[in-house]
């Protein structure tokens, strides 16, 4: 509470004083203060015992023995959020791309909104703050829809997501004692937890939002159809990728710079991404990962190659589109192994066994055979997705009521309520 609250002060402040500051130094001071204060904040909450124990580590491999205690520092509730999104309106504003608001309680309430303040979307204050200006009349239809994306968003995290959960632990617990058929769906079963869980959180957040009258920014755009890895960062956690493109990428250079320049931005921009998510390697070797996906795109310049929705015209993909997207989805799933792992150790040992016992035979786990209940689940779930990859959720166009009943009865009879299991991305 104290966190926010300085970080909500010393930005509104810094504000009002880049609007009114003319010499160019002293604005860059302001614009300093700002930085410093709040990549400090975060860097000291979330990074303080990761950058500790590596050093002890670093001198442990030279056979130099340190003991050097770490605080056990709680990491605050939605800070790597909150202060992404302050950094940006600092930064529009010094960048004369935004007027400061001089309405405290507008700007503590942008900061502090409370249906995306522990889990994103990260939002803009050139998109947010003003709606807190504007008079709110009751809208039905926005209402409604609102109400819709609660309940899909509800579906993908208790039915599919936490469904999900119950295997993905399990296999990544005991790894190391089941074969190549098991490994795999635990990594498919993660991707898919992973999915609903964050864009479900995502989906309630904006929907819980509009039935207040506001509208936030799309975190999510049916990622799993991308056909390449650059699209699927163009429709994954979007208000994550756009914040490191507008105000990291494009500083750097972007694309406007030499090949070299370009491939290091890109390094750049996937490490602090991967970094961002927490202090763990796993994490910056995931973000390594997309990186080396992504710079074959950059050099052959394919990287805006698929900007339209894929099948835009058709129900059934093409083999080329169903192939690009099979190849992009085992890239991204296969980098998710980092993600979940405990530590790069198990994820490449998780890897190495993936791909060296080749034994393929259905095994059963201490909770159960696998269920063909999870792979129905997720199968319908792609096929809801994929019918309405058009348009913002599945409760749209014909048959509205049958499919909000029918999801509503999934989610009562196949939802997972005794695990008690958070979002995953509470813990960023």
């Amino acid at each position: 509470m104290i966190l926010i609250a300085l970080s909500t002060g010393i930005d509104y402040v810094v504000g009002l004083k880049l609007q009114s500051e003319t010499v160019k130094k002293k604005r860059n001071y302001l614009l300093a203060l700002s930085l410093i204060f709040n990549l400090g904040m975060l860097g000291f909450f979330k990074y303080y015992n990761f950058f500790v124990e590596s050093w002890i580590d670093a001198w442990a491999m030279s056979g130099v023995k340190m003991h050097v205690s770490t605080m056990q520092i709680v990491l605050p509730v939605g800070i790597s959020f909150y202060t992404f999104q302050t950094l940006s309106y600092t930064i529009d504003v010094y960048r004369k791309k935004l007027t400061p608001t001089k309405n405290f309680i507008n700007f503590a309430t942008f900061v502090a909104f409370f249906p995306q303040l522990v889990a994103g979307p990260i939002e803009r204050a050139t998109n947010l703050l003003p709606q807190f200006s504007v008079k709110r009349i009751f809208n039905l239809e926005r209402a409604k829809s609102g109400i819709h994306l609660i309940i899909w968003g509800l579906f993908k995290k208790i039915v599919i997501a936490d469904s999900c959960a119950t295997y993905v632990n399990a296999i990544f617990d005991n790894y190391q004692e089941v074969n190549t058929l098991t490994l795999l769906m635990g990594a498919v079963y993660f991707a898919f937890q992973i999915y609903g869980d964050f864009s479900g959180y995502s989906d309630i957040a904006i929907g819980t939002a509009r039935l207040f009258g506001f509208e936030l920014m799309q975190n999510f755009n049916y990622p799993y159809f991308s056909r390449d890895v650059a699209e699927f960062w163009r429709r994954w956690h979007i208000s994550l990728s756009t914040w490191f493109r507008d105000y990291l990428y494009i500083p750097l250079g972007g694309s406007r710079t030499t090949k070299n320049k370009q491939i290091r931005n890109v390094f750049i921009i996937f490490l602090v991404s991967g970094f961002w998510h927490g202090a763990n390697w796993t994490f910056i070797i995931w973000g390594a990962l997309h990186a080396l996906f992504f710079i074959p795109l950059l050099i052959g310049k394919k990287n805006r190659k698929n900007i339209n929705q894929v099948s835009e015209n058709g129900v059934i993909p093409s083999f080329r589109e169903f192939m690009d997207m099979l190849i992009t989805f085992t890239l991204v799933t296969l980098a998710w192994v980092f993600f979940r792992a405990d530590n790069s150790t198990v994820a490449c040992h998780y890897i190495k066994r993936l791909v060296s016992n080749l034994n393929f035979n259905i095994e059963y786990l201490s909770i159960e055979r696998y269920s063909i209940e999870i792979l129905v689940l997720i199968g319908i779930f792609i096929l809801f997705e994929w019918f309405h990859k058009h348009v913002e959720h599945p409760f749209l166009g014909r048959v509205k009521w049958l499919k909000i009943v029918g999801v509503i009865i999934m989610i009562l009879t196949l939802g997972v309520y005794s695990n008690h299991l958070e979002f995953i991305y509470f813990q960023f």
